[in-house]
């Protein structure tokens, strides 16, 4: 029997109970997976006390970065970006991963997307750095908007092999500068953004966000007709990373992104 919790604040929301136990299904697997409500202050002790109960732990916000600083074995990837979202167990230690960048590639893959140009992130996050370490060098420029200048040095770090920009919340953005713009802000955070949204033709715009669906910024592109790609397509491929990690085995991602998308959409 596989355990498995998806561990942040809040969860009440998240699907990720029902894409791994959907997955589980698929797979032929006995296990379970449940949501855990926990902030950043709750993190240390529930993994001191009750983490060896499970085989297998989802991070979502606010418990990124604050997964970094617990006794684990970090590999190099969330080391590198300061974030992860999975969590291993691994015989008597805990490894931990991250698959948001993985899974993101994978989805842009998915709706044939090419992200070979130019990219505009919103947000500096912990998934915003593994989405933009995974296009390090695949996207020619990489501008990021953010709400603070905290994170200015973390995101010029990990982007070595693009030209990369980083902006403050406040800048003169033209958007039909970039073919590729994603949305990694908590919900809402993004929504004035709207008003000053122009596009291009060849523009797809990927909102990491699934719930609220769609999104202010999402609803706005849609309408000018451009491509919009769900934050359901990051959760369901960064899902099937972190259960391939923990199966240790390759899986058929396109017959069971299928079966998850409709195991989500019932």
């Amino acid at each position: 029997m596989i355990r498995g919790a998806v561990l942040g604040s809040p969860v009440a929301h998240s699907l990720s109970p029902r894409l791994h136990k959907a997955a589980f299904e698929f797979l032929g697997i006995q296990g379970e997976y449940d949501a855990i409500d926990l902030d950043v202050n709750q993190l240390q002790d529930f993994f001191s006390t009750k983490g060896n109960d499970f085989d297998y732990f989802s991070l979502t916000m606010p418990l990124k970065e604050a997964v970094c600083t617990l006794d684990v074995n970090v590999h190099s990837l969330p080391a590198l970006i300061n974030s992860g979202n999975t969590l291993l167990k691994n015989g008597t230690s805990w490894d931990l991963m991250s698959t948001d960048g993985s899974g993101f590639l994978k989805a842009l893959k998915h709706d044939q997307v090419i992200a070979s140009e130019s990219t505009l992130i919103l947000g500096a996050g912990g998934t915003a750095r593994a989405i933009a370490q995974s296009l390090n060098g695949v996207s020619k420029n990489i501008d990021v908007l953010a709400r603070s200048s905290s994170r200015r040095e973390a995101i010029e770090t990990i982007i070595d092999s693009s030209r990369c920009e980083f902006k403050s919340w406040n800048s003169d953005i033209n958007f039909a500068d970039y073919s590729l713009i994603v949305n990694t802000t908590p919900a809402g955070a993004a929504d004035l953004l709207s008003e000053r949204i122009t596009m291009r033709e060849d523009a797809t715009f990927f909102d990491v966000i699934y719930k609220p669906w769609p999104t202010v910024l999402a609803r706005k592109w849609s309408d000018m007709g451009g491509r919009v790609i769900n934050g359901l397509e990051l959760l369901i491929y960064q899902g099937i990373d972190q259960l391939s990690l923990l199966l240790k085995q390759e899986l058929n991602y396109e017959e069971i992104s299928q079966h998850l998308r409709k195991a989500l959409a019932s």
